[in-house]
């Protein structure tokens, strides 16, 4: 097959970016605490923006870290850690993959690492393992999909993810909750609000 001119790239890219979203949801960031506290942030959202959501576990268990999560957690690149991922639809369509990352030194063995959602919520259960919240942070990324993240999303020929990963950390400064969640970047709208007081024009 003859590799694309990237003229016809650039064509695609246009034609994808042209379409009306099949879906579109919004994502706050920072998060709301009783939101990101509550069963699930993406039904809680969904929720309160008229959507049909949906969920479904894609995978739980030990798997390698790789460089971006092993620096997060402070373990080596390939080092194995409790990864919990999972797909989220908006009125049946695909858009989000969420992955928690855990270390398996400190998570292993514990309910974290068994199949299924973790009940009441994965919070309660961070705490009921004796963690308590510190502080959080979030970095963005847009970039093109992998394969896997291509076919999970059913995206289109020339459309990009967003990578949100947070980094959440005990009071103690251990971090302790790695979540990267990979949208559909032209079925998100991301609002974010500034923190009142700390800002000027």
């Amino acid at each position: 097959m003859d590799p694309k001119r990237p003229s016809e790239v650039a064509q695609e890219t246009e034609d994808a970016g042209s379409r009306a979203p099949r879906v579109l949801v919004r994502r706050a960031l920072p998060t709301e605490p009783a939101v990101r506290g509550s069963e699930s942030l993406f039904l809680a959202e969904a929720e309160q923006q008229g959507l049909k959501a949906g969920r479904r576990m894609l995978y739980v268990g030990l798997e390698p870290a790789g460089a971006q999560v092993a620096a997060c957690l402070g373990v080596g690149a390939g080092a194995e850690v409790v990864a919990r991922r999972k797909m989220m639809t908006a009125n049946e369509v695909p858009v989000r993959i969420a992955t928690s990352y855990f270390r398996a030194d400190l998570f292993g063995g514990t309910r974290l690492a068994e199949p299924g959602f973790v009940q009441p919520s994965l919070q309660s259960a961070l705490i009921a393992l004796g963690h308590t919240f510190g502080h959080a942070e979030e970095n963005l990324t847009a970039r093109p999909p992998t394969a896997f993240e291509r076919e999970t999303l059913e995206l289109e020929p020339g459309e990009w993810i967003v990578q949100i990963l947070r980094v959440s950390y005990s009071t103690e400064g251990t971090p302790v909750h790695v979540l990267e969640t990979i949208c559909a970047a032209g079925r998100h709208v991301f609002s974010i609000r500034q923190v009142a007081g700390h800002d000027e024009f």
